[in-house]
């Protein structure tokens, strides 16, 4: 099985993540990231599915995502003809003894620190899956405390839109 990165365009409508998620299910696929967000056009969402499957099983079930009803367009986005990152927020204990440490660390990956208490600080870090990791194993000698982090967001590279749209945009009204 090999990771692959679907890049779907739906009509922002109530239950169609909850439609795509049951496909997925259904055929004992696990999904590893699923990020949505509103795109640049109102009522069209962007979502972003990380899934581990065999090739010929990602071309059955993406057959059957075109079938549903608000779903617009499905694009594979091969990593190396796109853009991919997660976000990651991690509490790291960091005392008066390790603080120096600890900010070094997290200096080396460009990551920022967003919340400072005496026992711990807050970073936010940005990047693609292996830079988060090797985050992660950094700061784990000098102690997790909480860590939250969101799924894989992409775009494919180069000029070219997966949004040029218009046959899906509703006709403008004017006033």
């Amino acid at each position: 099985m090999s990771k692959h990165t679907l890049s779907v365009l739906v009509e922002n409508k109530p239950g169609v993540l909850a439609r795509m998620a049951g496909l997925f299910s259904r055929r004992g696929f696990n999904i590893d990231s699923l990020a949505v967000g509103e795109t640049e056009h109102p009522g069209i969402s962007r979502v972003t599915i990380v899934v581990d499957v065999e090739h010929q099983s990602l071309e059955q079930v993406t057959k059957q995502l075109n079938k549903l009803v608000h779903v617009l367009k499905i694009v594979e986005l091969e990593t190396h003809a796109s853009v991919q990152r997660q976000l990651l927020l991690v509490k790291v204990r960091a005392d008066a003894a390790t603080r120096g440490q600890v900010l070094d660390a997290a200096g080396l990956f460009k990551a920022r620190s967003i919340d400072v208490t005496p026992d711990t600080i807050t970073f936010e870090l940005t990047g693609n899956r292996d830079k988060i990791i090797s985050f992660y194993e950094v700061m784990e000698p000098f102690g997790i405390r909480e860590l939250v982090q969101s799924g894989t967001v992409a775009l494919g590279r180069g000029p070219k839109a997966m949004t040029s749209l218009t046959r899906y945009l509703p006709p403008q009204t004017t006033k």
